[in-house]
């Protein structure tokens, strides 16, 4: 059984508040991983066309002995696939890869804005939220200014955005302006790809909980509303990622961590910027 806390969208579904992250795991390490973290009572799995998994993560689910129906899977659609009908094409196909006649979330993965194609990409997403083949459909990478785009373009918000955030890169401006809109905030790279679990005040608070520093930064995620897919297919990790359901941070916790945030520690590229 699962005991994972879920988050209502705005559209009524509802999403594991913890999934696992399966960003640079090879096809035939992604199927036993994904079976790995199932058996450890995940029931979000989040990919994505350019990670080339999603047939590893299909395999896993269908051989996991976990029922789909019980499994939120989230996948993404990458730069060059963005535009009206060639979103469409790849959205077939990566339910072809993954095996599956729907996803419970697709994001457009970043919003290339050189290209100038997310509105017409966004129209297809709500087409495909209409057809039911994807039941909630939600952004990546996303400006405020990104997002009111498409939303004055079609009326359809979407219900997540999926950004880069850790304790060192809080997005609390994003995150104000989300909760404003009823846009819920994912996290990536929630350890801050591991440059986090060294930190002297994540560590103090790691042993005050007696917790490992990675519990500690996935609970901050949890405690501050977030949805959160940190990433291992380590089996031991996997379990240990998961077991943060038993204890919260205190307010001087908080405290403490909320000095950690720097706009200057971004690990991944400028979505404004980013080409490619």
């Amino acid at each position: 059984m699962s005991n994972t806390p879920t988050i209502t969208l705005s559209d009524g579904n509802s999403i594991p508040q913890v999934g696992l992250g399966v960003w640079r795991t090879p096809d035939n390490i992604a199927a036993p991983t994904v079976r790995t973290a199932l058996a450890a009572g995940y029931r979000h799995i989040d990919t994505a066309a350019i990670y080339e998994n999603e047939e590893g993560v299909g395999e896993g689910i269908r051989t996991s002995g976990v029922d789909r129906k019980d499994i939120y899977l989230t996948t993404k659609l990458w730069n060059d696939n963005q535009g009206f009908d060639s979103t469409l094409k790849a959205f077939d196909e990566s339910l072809k890869r993954l095996g599956t006649d729907y996803v419970d979330l697709y994001l457009i993965h970043w919003p290339a804005p050189k290209r100038h194609l997310y509105v017409d990409t966004w129209k297809a997403f709500v087409r495909l939220k209409t057809e039911g083949r994807a039941r909630s459909i939600g952004v990546s990478n996303f400006y405020p200014e990104h997002i009111e785009m498409i939303v004055a373009e079609t009326g359809e918000a979407p219900v997540i955005n999926q950004i880069e955030l850790h304790p060192d890169f809080q997005q609390k401006a994003a995150r104000a302006f989300q909760e404003k809109q009823r846009i819920v905030t994912e996290s990536w790279s929630p350890l801050g790809q591991g440059m986090l679990l060294d930190n002297p005040v994540i560590g103090r608070i790691a042993r005050k909980h007696g917790r490992t520093p990675a519990q500690t930064i996935i609970r901050w995620h949890i405690d501050n509303g977030l949805v959160v897919i940190p990433k291992s297919v380590t089996p031991s990790r996997i379990a240990e990622n998961f077991k943060v359901f038993d204890f919260k941070l205190d307010a001087e916790d908080l405290a403490a961590i909320d000095t950690l945030d720097s706009q200057d520690h971004r690990i991944g590229p400028d979505p404004m910027t980013a080409d490619f």
